[in-house]
């Protein structure tokens, strides 16, 4: 990295000829970080986005760029129409408008500009598409697999001239599954649990959700069995020096990472033939579906997931109802 270049900002923001752009940029960054809660990935995909804008604002002005204060609406629209015109994904161009609007009514509540161009930017409209999920009965099977793998202590599976680390591999893969499952947690929470976030006799885990925000999560019978066999057996049998706290661990012994639980939830949904195979979040839709499916009231789906906006989770009334359309189809006999 050149000495010249914030560390704060990521090459294309950093790379900005205006010194109000940049400056303008880090003060967003702190607010993202300390008022917000973001994420370092979070806030460097909001600064990217933003700087894409204003590089291209630079390019277009025989200055360093176009002052805060001068930049329009029709500036703004006009770079949308640009993206869309190169073809950028919808859900590109919405993400970007996304951050452009937060940055400038940042800008507009810090005295860096008198109005906000972007208050009536319009993000298009993205596709929704219906997220892939587990069918009820795929789910049992996906567990029932994973159940069938190796479950002996370290001392027996010695005996048998099993590896005690594949044993504990194999009873953390299934208490990960299961909890995904039972709780309808991101990945990111749960790479994040620790030890002290599980209460096994009331069977709730707290979770640090987006934004700093707490939560805390019921979980079920069979987690609860597969939770207890990993602590029991499996986490001893891979826990070192370097495991601290973290509830979940790689084979090294550190923390599980959400690549890691990636492969785990890809490998245990494709031991079912006909089943998607799905990434965590898929778990995460499919244990929502479900819920919405046996008559889960969709505000208390919401809050077991986390979602700040109802908006979010009503996509699952919508998977629910498709179901609904497609038995109807084949059952009825006028339909």
């Amino acid at each position: 990295m050149s000495a010249s270049r914030p560390a704060s900002l990521p090459p294309l923001a950093a790379a900005l000829r205006s010194a109000e752009y940049r400056d303008a940029l880090e003060a967003f960054d702190e607010h993202l970080r300390l008022e917000k809660g973001a994420s370092p990935h979070t806030r460097r995909a909001y600064l990217s986005d933003v700087a894409a804008l204003l590089s291209g604002l630079e390019d277009e002005s025989e200055e360093a760029g176009l002052p805060l204060a001068r930049i329009e609406a029709g500036n703004l629209r006009t770079w949308v129409l640009g993206m869309a015109g190169e073809g950028a994904a919808p859900s590109s161009v919405a993400r970007r408008v996304a951050a452009v609007r937060r940055f400038f009514a940042f800008c507009l509540r810090t005295g860096r500009i008198a109005a906000d161009p972007a208050v009536r930017l319009r993000t298009p409209k993205k596709p929704r598409r219906l997220p892939r999920v587990l069918q009820q009965d795929q789910a049992a099977k996906v567990f029932d697999a994973g159940a069938e793998g190796p479950d002996r202590t370290g001392e027996e599976a010695e005996s048998t001239g099993g590896d005690p680390r594949q044993e504990a591999e194999s009873l953390r893969d299934t208490a990960v599954g299961e909890l995904l499952y039972a709780t309808g947690i991101r990945v990111s929470e749960l790479a994040g649990l620790d030890l002290g976030d599980i209460d096994e006799s009331a069977r709730l885990l707290t979770v640090l959700g987006k934004g700093g925000k707490l939560r805390r999560v019921p979980y079920g019978t069979p987690a609860a069995e597969a939770l207890a066999r990993w602590l029991a057996t499996g986490r001893p049998a891979l826990a070192e020096a370097r495991s601290g706290q973290a509830l979940f661990l790689g084979v090294r012994g550190g923390r599980i990472d959400v690549r890691q639980v990636r492969r785990i939830v890809h490998r245990l949904t494709a031991s079912v033939p006909g089943a998607p195979e799905l990434s965590p979040h898929g778990m995460r839709h499919s244990a929502a579906t479900h819920m919405v499916e046996n008559g889960a009231d969709i505000r208390q789906v919401q809050e077991l997931l986390g979602h700040a906006a109802l908006s979010s989770t009503q996509i699952y009334t919508h998977v629910s109802l498709s179901r609904l359309a497609a038995v109807y189809e084949q059952a009825h006999p006028r339909a």
